[in-house]
C-alpha cells in the first residue's frame, strides 16, 4: 500500500532513549486512566469489529480504563501527528505506513519495543519486520500488509493463442511478445507506468541491486551499481516493449486506466484488478469480471520477482504517558486472532506462520506466494527526504521518455541521494 510520506516531522526536542516498554520492574507500569490510539480510516471502515475486541480484552485486564480513538485519512494523518508531537499531548498508539516510519525512528519520536512481547514477532515478514529496525533497535509492531501480484486478462491471451499463465520469465516475455502481435500498437500488453518506483525497483533487487547500502554506519546509494543497472535495463526493456500509454505518469489511477481495456496486464497491489472489474470503472462491456487471472510475477533472474510490501505499523510515540497500556492494547490488536480478522478482510497477516496459511486457499495463494520474496526501502534518516523529492520517480521517467540514458539517470539519482539519505529530516 502506498503512503504518502510528510516528513516535516518538528520533533528535535523528543526524548531519546526511553526504557523499552515492558521494561523489568514497575518503571514501565502507567496508572494512567486511559489511552489515545490514532488509527487511519482504513480500520474504521473496514474491521471496527477488530477495535472493539482490543479495547474490550484490554479493559478486562484493567476495569475502568478508557481507550479513546481517532481516526484520519492517510494525507492528514502525519501532519497532525507532527504537529501535536510538539506538544506534550501525543497519542499513546498511532498507525504509520511502513515507509513513514524511518524518519520518525531516526528523531526518536517513538519508544523502543520489546518485539518478545508482541505474538509472532519471531515469524514477523522481513519486508515488514525492516520498517520497524532502525539501528538495530525495534521502534513499532508490523500490523498487516499487502503485496503486488501480475493480472492478466485471459480473454485476451487466448486470443492470442496463450492458455495459461507463465511460470518463468522467458514464457512471460513470450507471451507477451503474443499478445502485443494480436493486439497492435497502441495497446499495452503490460500497462506499467514508468513514475511507478515500486515495480522499477523490483526489478533492480531481482538483480542483486539495490536503492543503497549501509557501510560503517552510513548509507550510500548504489543505484550505479552493475547489478542495479542490470535491473533497470530490464524494466527499461519492459517499457519499451510492452508500454504504450503515458510515459510521464505515476500509478495512482493504474486501475482505472486498466478498466479501459487497453492493456492485458498489470502488476499492483491485489486489490487494483477487481477495483478495475468495478462496474464504476469497467469500460469492457463487463469483460474484466470473469477474465482476470493473477499470478507470481517471475522475474529475469529465475526467481519470483521481489515484492515492496506496502503496508502499516503500529508505533507508541516516546512522549506517551502510558506506554505499558499501550504495548499491551497493540498486542491485543496484533494477536493470532486478530490477524485472523485482518486475514478474513484480505489483508496479509504480519508473519510468516499465518501467512502459510493463506497458501491452500484460491482466492489468496497468489499473494501469499509473492510475498515470501520481499525488499523494503533503506532504513536511513534521510529517506523522507528521498521520497519527499520524488527522486526515483524522476529518474525513471527520464529513462523510459529517453532524456537520459540507465546509466547517466542511475549516476544523477546517486548523487542526489547520497546529499540527503544520512541527513536526519
Amino acid at each position: 500500500m502506498k503512503r504518502k510520506l510528510i516528513a516535516a516531522i518538528g520533533v528535535a526536542t523528543m526524548i531519546v532513549g526511553v526504557a523499552a516498554c515492558g521494561s523489568n520492574g514497575d518503571s514501565g507500569k502507567s496508572s494512567a486512566s486511559s489511552i489515545t490510539v490514532w488509527l487511519t480510516v482504513d480500520a474504521q471502515h473496514n474491521w471496527p469489529e477488530l477495535v472493539k475486541a482490543a479495547d474490550d480484552a484490554i479493559i478486562a485486564k484493567h476495569p475502568g480504563l478508557k481507550v479513546k480513538h481517532e481516526y484520519y485519512a492517510w494525507p492528514d494523518k502525519n501532519a497532525k501527528l507532527d504537529a501535536v508531537l510538539a506538544t506534550d499531548n501525543a497519542p499513546d498508539v498511532v498507525e504509520m505506513g511502513n515507509t513513514e516510519m524511518v524518519p520518525y525512528m531516526a528523531e526518536g519520536a517513538f519508544a523502543e519495543v520489546d518485539p518478545s512481547k508482541f505474538d509472532n514477532s519471531g515469524a514477523w515478514l522481513d519486508g515488514l519486520k525492516q520498517s520497524v529496525m532502525y539501528d538495530g533497535k525495534t521502534y513499532g509492531v508490523p500490523y498487516y500488509a499487502a503485496a503486488r501480484i501480475a493480472t492478466w486478462r485471459k480473454d485476451v491471451a487466448a486470443a492470442a493463442g496463450v492458455s495459461a499463465a507463465p511460470k518463468s520469465w522467458t514464457e512471460l516475455t513470450g507471451d507477451l511478445d503474443k499478445i502485443q502481435a494480436k493486439e497492435g500498437a497502441k495497446f499495452s500488453a503490460w500497462y506499467q507506468p514508468s513514475r511507478d518506483w515500486y515495480a522499477a525497483m523490483s526489478f533492480v533487487y531481482d538483480a542483486g541491486g539495490a536503492i543503497a547500502k549501509q557501510d560503517g554506519g552510513q548509507w550510500k546509494a548504489s543505484l550505479e551499481d552493475p547489478a542495479a543497472i542490470q535491473g533497470l535495463n530490464a524494466w527499461k526493456a519492459i517499457e519499451a516493449k510492452y508500454m504504450h500509454g503515458d510515459l510521464t505518469k505515476d500509478e495512482s489511477d493504474r486501475y482505472i486506466v486498466y478498466g479501459q481495456g487497453k492493456s492485458a496486464m498489470m502488476y499492483a497491489p491485489g486489490w487494483e484488478a477487481p477495483s478495475a472489474a468495478d462496474p464504476k470503472f469497467d469500460k469492457t462491456g463487463g469483460k474484466l469480471k470473469d477474465n482476470l487471472v493473477n499470478f507470481v510475477l517471475p522475474g529475469p533472474s529465475g526467481k519470483n520477482m521481489p515484492v515492496f510490501l506496502g503496508g502499516s505499523d503500529l508505533a507508541i510515540p516516546s512522549k506517551s504517558k502510558a506506554q505499558d497500556l499501550a504495548a499491551e492494547w497493540i498486542n491485543d490488536f496484533t494477536n493470532t486472532k486478530g490477524q485472523q480478522v485482518l486475514m478474513g478482510k484480505g489483508n496479509l497477516p504480519n508473519n510468516n506462520t499465518q501467512l502459510a496459511t493463506l497458501e491452500s486457499d484460491p482466492a489468496s495463494a497468489v499473494t501469499a506466494e509473492a510475498a515470501k520474496i520481499s525488499w523494503f526501502v533503506p532504513t536511513a534518516p534521510g529517506w523522507g527526504t528521498v521520497e519527499k523529492a520524488k527522486t526515483l520517480q524522476d529518474m525513471l521517467q527520464a529513462i523510459a521518455t529517453g532524456k537520459k540514458s540507465v546509466e547517466q539517470a542511475a549516476k544523477d539519482a546517486d548523487s542526489a541521494i547520497d546529499k540527503v539519505i544520512n541527513v536526519k529530516n
